[in-house]
C-alpha cells in the first residue's frame, strides 16, 4: 500500500513516536510493537513483507535503524518512510543526548549506577521478544538446535561469530537448515 491519507501517516508518526521511547536497546528491540501494530491490527503490511524488511535492512550496510524507514516505505512511500524514522529517532535521539549529558555529570551517584545496571536485563529480554518474532515462521528442530549450538560455542570458545555464520549459511546452501 503506498497511497495512505494525512491522517493514517500522522497516525504512523505518531506511533513510532511513542515506540522511540520504549526502544531500549535500539529500534529493533521494539520491532514485536512494530509488526503488532502495522500488520495485525493496521494493516500496513502483511507477515511477509515486514518478516523480509526487517532481513533486507540488517543484511545491508548502515546503521541498524535501516528497517524503519523501510517498512514505513511499505506501508506509505516515500512519505511513509520519512514518518517512520523521524518518529523513532526524534525522541530517542533527544533523549539520549540530554540523558547521557546529565548521567555523565552525575555517574558517581547509587541511583545512576543502579538505573544503568536495571536496564540490562529489559534490554535482553526486548532483544530475545524480537529474535522470537523473527524465528518463530521458520523455527524447527534443526534451526533452533543450530542456533543453541551456535550461541553456545561463542560463549564458551574463542571460536569467532563469523566462522559460526559462514558455517550457518553453507548449511543453509547445501539445504540441510
Amino acid at each position: 500500500m503506498t497511497g495512505i491519507d494525512a491522517a493514517a501517516l500522522l497516525g504512523l508518526f505518531g506511533h513510532f513516536l511513542m515506540l522511540s521511547l520504549l526502544s531500549i536497546g535500539g529500534a529493533i528491540s521494539v520491532a514485536p510493537e512494530m509488526h503488532r501494530w502495522m500488520v495485525v491490527e493496521q494493516h500496513l503490511l502483511s507477515d511477509a513483507q515486514f518478516t523480509s524488511s526487517i532481513a533486507i535492512a540488517q543484511a545491508a550496510p548502515g546503521p541498524n535503524v535501516l528497517f524503519v524507514p523501510l517498512l514505513g516505505f511499505q506501508a506509505a512511500g516515500l512519505a511513509g518512510a520519512a514518518a517512520a524514522l523521524l518518529g523513532i529517532m526524534l525522541p530517542s535521539a533527544t533523549l539520549a543526548l540530554v540523558a547521557t549529558r546529565w548521567g555523565r555529570a552525575r555517574e558517581d551517584r547509587r541511583a545512576v549506577r543502579a538505573f544503568k545496571t536495571g536496564m540490562a536485563p529489559v534490554t535482553l529480554a526486548l532483544l530475545a521478544a524480537t529474535g522470537w518474532l523473527l524465528a518463530a515462521p521458520w523455527a524447527e528442530w534443526r534451526s533452533l538446535t543450530l542456533t543453541a549450538a551456535a550461541a553456545l560455542l561463542v560463549w564458551r570458545t574463542r571460536l569467532h561469530l563469523l566462522w559460526l555464520i559462514t558455517a550457518g549459511a553453507l548449511l543453509g546452501l547445501l539445504g540441510w537448515v
